[in-house]
Protein backbone atom coordinates (compact mmCIF):
# COMPACT_ATOMS: atom_id res chain seq x y z
CA UNK A 1 0.00 0.00 0.00
CA UNK A 2 1.41 3.64 -0.76
CA UNK A 3 0.28 6.52 1.34
CA UNK A 4 0.46 10.27 0.53
CA UNK A 5 1.35 12.62 2.88
CA UNK A 6 1.44 16.12 4.31
CA UNK A 7 3.97 17.90 6.66
CA UNK A 8 2.99 20.58 9.23
CA UNK A 9 5.32 21.84 11.57
CA UNK A 10 6.46 24.89 12.42
CA UNK A 11 10.12 24.36 12.85
CA UNK A 12 11.89 23.79 9.11
CA UNK A 13 14.88 21.41 10.85
CA UNK A 14 12.06 18.85 12.17
CA UNK A 15 10.42 19.18 8.44
CA UNK A 16 13.63 17.98 6.45
CA UNK A 17 14.17 15.29 9.18
CA UNK A 18 10.65 14.26 9.00
CA UNK A 19 10.41 14.01 5.36
CA UNK A 20 14.06 12.60 5.50
CA UNK A 21 12.79 9.46 7.60
CA UNK A 22 9.73 8.93 5.18
CA UNK A 23 11.33 9.00 2.12
CA UNK A 24 13.59 5.80 3.08
CA UNK A 25 10.13 4.33 2.23
CA UNK A 26 8.77 3.58 -0.86
CA UNK A 27 5.26 3.52 0.36
CA UNK A 28 5.36 7.01 1.81
CA UNK A 29 4.77 10.00 -1.04
CA UNK A 30 5.39 13.45 0.18
CA UNK A 31 3.06 15.73 -1.12
CA UNK A 32 3.66 19.27 0.59
CA UNK A 33 4.22 21.12 3.90
CA UNK A 34 3.15 23.76 5.68
CA UNK A 35 4.43 25.84 8.96
CA UNK A 36 0.93 27.11 10.27
CA UNK A 37 -2.73 26.06 11.09
CA UNK A 38 -4.42 27.83 8.04
CA UNK A 39 -1.83 26.90 5.40
CA UNK A 40 -1.68 23.46 6.81
CA UNK A 41 -5.56 23.24 6.19
CA UNK A 42 -5.49 24.47 2.87
CA UNK A 43 -3.15 22.00 1.46
CA UNK A 44 -4.98 19.63 3.48
CA UNK A 45 -8.27 20.36 1.61
CA UNK A 46 -6.62 20.95 -1.34
CA UNK A 47 -4.24 17.70 -1.43
CA UNK A 48 -6.41 15.26 0.28
CA UNK A 49 -3.92 13.26 1.94
CA UNK A 50 -4.20 9.56 3.21
CA UNK A 51 -1.29 10.92 5.98
CA UNK A 52 -0.62 14.31 8.16
CA UNK A 53 2.41 14.57 10.17
CA UNK A 54 1.45 17.12 12.97
CA UNK A 55 3.50 18.93 15.45
CA UNK A 56 0.78 19.95 18.20
CA UNK A 57 3.91 22.17 20.36
CA UNK A 58 5.22 24.53 18.00
CA UNK A 59 8.06 26.34 18.93
CA UNK A 60 6.32 29.65 17.72
CA UNK A 61 2.93 30.69 19.00
CA UNK A 62 1.54 32.44 16.21
CA UNK A 63 1.75 29.27 13.98
CA UNK A 64 -1.48 28.64 16.01
CA UNK A 65 -0.90 24.44 15.52
CA UNK A 66 -2.61 22.52 18.11
CA UNK A 67 -5.08 19.35 17.87
CA UNK A 68 -8.05 22.03 17.16
CA UNK A 69 -6.71 21.66 13.63
CA UNK A 70 -8.44 17.84 13.33
CA UNK A 71 -11.87 19.99 14.34
CA UNK A 72 -11.93 22.36 11.73
CA UNK A 73 -10.95 19.18 9.02
CA UNK A 74 -14.60 17.80 10.23
CA UNK A 75 -16.36 20.97 8.83
CA UNK A 76 -15.02 20.11 5.47
CA UNK A 77 -14.53 16.93 5.15
CA UNK A 78 -16.30 13.32 5.62
CA UNK A 79 -13.43 11.39 5.46
CA UNK A 80 -10.43 12.95 7.59
CA UNK A 81 -7.10 12.05 6.72
CA UNK A 82 -4.71 9.46 9.37
CA UNK A 83 -3.38 11.99 11.50
CA UNK A 84 0.48 11.31 13.17
CA UNK A 85 1.29 13.65 15.78
CA UNK A 86 5.47 14.41 15.76
CA UNK A 87 6.07 16.18 18.77
CA UNK A 88 8.84 15.96 21.92
CA UNK A 89 6.14 15.90 24.35
CA UNK A 90 5.24 12.83 26.27
CA UNK A 91 2.52 14.88 28.12
CA UNK A 92 -0.01 15.24 25.16
CA UNK A 93 -0.44 11.77 24.68
CA UNK A 94 -3.56 11.87 26.47
CA UNK A 95 -4.58 14.98 24.59
CA UNK A 96 -4.20 13.06 21.42
CA UNK A 97 -5.76 9.96 22.25
CA UNK A 98 -9.10 11.99 22.56
CA UNK A 99 -8.82 13.47 19.12
CA UNK A 100 -8.48 9.77 17.99
CA UNK A 101 -5.35 10.34 16.26
CA UNK A 102 -3.51 7.13 14.52
CA UNK A 103 -0.13 7.74 16.03
CA UNK A 104 2.16 9.83 18.73
CA UNK A 105 5.35 9.81 17.84
CA UNK A 106 8.33 11.21 19.72
CA UNK A 107 11.00 13.62 18.33
CA UNK A 108 13.89 12.69 17.38
CA UNK A 109 12.50 10.46 15.19
CA UNK A 110 13.20 7.09 14.72
CA UNK A 111 13.09 4.75 11.94
CA UNK A 112 11.63 2.01 13.64
CA UNK A 113 8.69 4.16 14.68
CA UNK A 114 7.96 4.83 10.50
CA UNK A 115 8.50 0.84 10.22
CA UNK A 116 5.46 -0.13 12.94
CA UNK A 117 3.59 3.08 11.90
CA UNK A 118 3.20 1.52 8.21
CA UNK A 119 2.54 -2.00 10.05
CA UNK A 120 -0.36 -0.90 11.43
CA UNK A 121 -1.77 1.00 8.26
CA UNK A 122 -1.18 -2.22 6.18
CA UNK A 123 -3.08 -4.13 8.87
CA UNK A 124 -5.62 -1.79 9.30
CA UNK A 125 -6.48 -1.87 5.20
CA UNK A 126 -6.21 -5.65 5.51
CA UNK A 127 -8.58 -6.08 7.94
CA UNK A 128 -11.32 -3.90 6.06
CA UNK A 129 -11.17 -5.32 2.76
CA UNK A 130 -11.45 -8.70 5.08
CA UNK A 131 -14.51 -7.76 6.43
CA UNK A 132 -15.98 -6.14 3.39
CA UNK A 133 -15.33 -9.29 1.53
CA UNK A 134 -16.92 -11.95 4.49
CA UNK A 135 -19.82 -9.23 4.45
CA UNK A 136 -20.52 -7.51 1.17
CA UNK A 137 -23.26 -5.71 1.03
CA UNK A 138 -25.07 -3.15 -1.24
CA UNK A 139 -24.48 0.85 -1.66
CA UNK A 140 -27.75 1.84 0.06
CA UNK A 141 -27.18 -1.10 2.62
CA UNK A 142 -23.87 0.50 3.50
CA UNK A 143 -25.03 3.64 3.72
CA UNK A 144 -27.72 2.97 6.34
CA UNK A 145 -25.33 0.90 7.99
CA UNK A 146 -22.86 3.97 8.42
CA UNK A 147 -25.79 5.99 9.19
CA UNK A 148 -26.33 3.73 12.20
CA UNK A 149 -23.25 3.76 13.59
CA UNK A 150 -23.32 7.56 13.32
CA UNK A 151 -26.13 7.67 15.53
CA UNK A 152 -24.88 5.43 17.76
CA UNK A 153 -21.08 7.19 18.30
CA UNK A 154 -23.36 10.43 19.29
CA UNK A 155 -25.26 8.82 21.97
CA UNK A 156 -22.47 9.14 24.10
CA UNK A 157 -22.38 9.79 27.58
CA UNK A 158 -21.85 13.96 28.61
CA UNK A 159 -18.70 14.66 29.46
CA UNK A 160 -17.61 15.47 33.13
CA UNK A 161 -14.46 17.74 33.88
CA UNK A 162 -12.89 17.05 36.98
CA UNK A 163 -10.93 20.13 38.72
CA UNK A 164 -8.88 18.56 41.27
CA UNK A 165 -6.97 20.39 44.01
CA UNK A 166 -5.48 19.16 47.21
CA UNK A 167 -7.79 16.50 47.61
CA UNK A 168 -10.96 18.49 46.49
CA UNK A 169 -12.52 16.78 43.70
CA UNK A 170 -15.48 19.47 41.51
CA UNK A 171 -17.17 17.60 39.07
CA UNK A 172 -18.58 19.77 36.26
CA UNK A 173 -20.70 18.69 33.77
CA UNK A 174 -19.52 20.10 30.16
CA UNK A 175 -22.87 21.18 28.91
CA UNK A 176 -23.07 23.24 32.18
CA UNK A 177 -19.79 25.60 31.02
CA UNK A 178 -20.46 28.79 28.74
CA UNK A 179 -17.18 29.48 28.09
CA UNK A 180 -13.44 29.78 29.58
CA UNK A 181 -11.13 32.48 30.24
CA UNK A 182 -7.57 32.89 30.52
CA UNK A 183 -5.98 34.29 34.00
CA UNK A 184 -2.38 34.07 33.47
CA UNK A 185 -1.38 29.77 34.12
CA UNK A 186 -5.06 29.21 35.00
CA UNK A 187 -8.36 29.53 33.97
CA UNK A 188 -11.49 30.66 35.06
CA UNK A 189 -14.57 28.23 33.56
CA UNK A 190 -17.72 30.55 33.86
CA UNK A 191 -20.87 28.57 33.92
CA UNK A 192 -24.51 29.19 32.64
CA UNK A 193 -25.74 29.33 36.54
CA UNK A 194 -23.21 32.40 36.70
CA UNK A 195 -20.60 30.61 38.82
CA UNK A 196 -17.01 30.63 37.85
CA UNK A 197 -14.76 27.69 38.97
CA UNK A 198 -10.69 28.26 38.68
CA UNK A 199 -8.32 25.78 37.32
CA UNK A 200 -4.91 25.43 37.96
CA UNK A 201 -4.09 24.64 34.02
CA UNK A 202 -3.58 27.33 31.02
CA UNK A 203 -6.53 27.69 28.18
CA UNK A 204 -4.08 26.05 26.23
CA UNK A 205 -4.11 22.89 27.78
CA UNK A 206 -8.04 23.52 27.84
CA UNK A 207 -7.74 24.10 24.02
CA UNK A 208 -5.90 21.15 23.15
CA UNK A 209 -8.32 18.75 25.72
CA UNK A 210 -11.90 20.31 24.85
CA UNK A 211 -13.28 18.82 21.17
CA UNK A 212 -16.34 20.81 19.83
CA UNK A 213 -18.42 22.48 20.79
CA UNK A 214 -15.62 24.13 22.80
CA UNK A 215 -14.18 26.36 20.39
CA UNK A 216 -10.41 28.98 20.95
CA UNK A 217 -12.25 31.91 19.95
CA UNK A 218 -9.57 34.36 21.60
CA UNK A 219 -5.98 34.61 23.21
CA UNK A 220 -8.11 34.31 26.65
CA UNK A 221 -11.57 32.65 25.48
CA UNK A 222 -12.55 29.45 24.68
CA UNK A 223 -16.66 29.62 24.18
CA UNK A 224 -18.98 27.19 23.84
CA UNK A 225 -20.97 27.26 20.84
CA UNK A 226 -24.18 25.88 22.18
CA UNK A 227 -24.25 28.82 24.68
CA UNK A 228 -23.66 31.39 21.94
CA UNK A 229 -27.57 33.21 21.37
CA UNK A 230 -25.93 35.62 19.21
CA UNK A 231 -22.67 36.47 16.93
CA UNK A 232 -21.83 40.10 15.94
CA UNK A 233 -19.28 40.04 13.01
CA UNK A 234 -18.63 43.79 12.89
CA UNK A 235 -18.17 44.58 16.60
CA UNK A 236 -16.07 41.12 17.09
CA UNK A 237 -18.24 40.01 19.79
CA UNK A 238 -19.95 36.62 20.57
CA UNK A 239 -23.15 36.91 23.19
CA UNK A 240 -23.84 34.30 25.96
CA UNK A 241 -27.17 32.92 26.50
CA UNK A 242 -28.76 33.62 29.70
CA UNK A 243 -26.70 36.40 30.15
CA UNK A 244 -25.75 40.17 29.77
CA UNK A 245 -22.20 38.82 29.33
CA UNK A 246 -20.76 38.96 25.81
CA UNK A 247 -17.27 37.95 24.93
CA UNK A 248 -14.71 38.97 22.15
CA UNK A 249 -13.28 37.21 19.33
CA UNK A 250 -10.06 38.27 17.80
CA UNK A 251 -9.29 38.22 14.28
CA UNK A 252 -6.77 35.45 14.05
CA UNK A 253 -9.65 33.12 15.23
CA UNK A 254 -12.20 34.12 12.23
CA UNK A 255 -12.27 30.89 10.83
CA UNK A 256 -13.49 29.14 14.18
CA UNK A 257 -16.43 31.92 14.44
CA UNK A 258 -17.05 30.94 10.79
CA UNK A 259 -16.99 27.41 11.70
CA UNK A 260 -19.33 27.90 14.55
CA UNK A 261 -21.81 29.44 12.58
CA UNK A 262 -22.00 26.60 9.97
CA UNK A 263 -22.74 24.15 12.84
CA UNK A 264 -25.17 26.09 13.89
CA UNK A 265 -26.64 26.34 10.55
CA UNK A 266 -26.27 22.78 9.86
CA UNK A 267 -28.61 21.89 12.49
CA UNK A 268 -32.91 22.34 12.84
CA UNK A 269 -32.61 26.04 11.75
CA UNK A 270 -34.52 28.67 9.47
CA UNK A 271 -32.34 31.85 8.85
CA UNK A 272 -35.27 34.91 8.21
Amino acid sequence: MNYSYIIIDDNPESVSKTKAMADGFSELNFLASANNYQDGLNLILEHNPELVFLEIDPVDNKSNLSLALINELHRYLNVIPKIVVTTSKKDLAYEAIQYQVTDYLLKPLARIDFVKLLLKLNKSVAAQQTSLEQNPTTEKEEKQTNAFHYEVSTEKEPLILCIKSYGDYRYIDARDISYLQADNNSTDIHLNTGEIVTAFKTLKHFENVLSFPFVRIHNSYIVNSKAISRIHTGNSVCYIKNSSGKIPFSKSYKSNIDLIISEISNGNYLEI
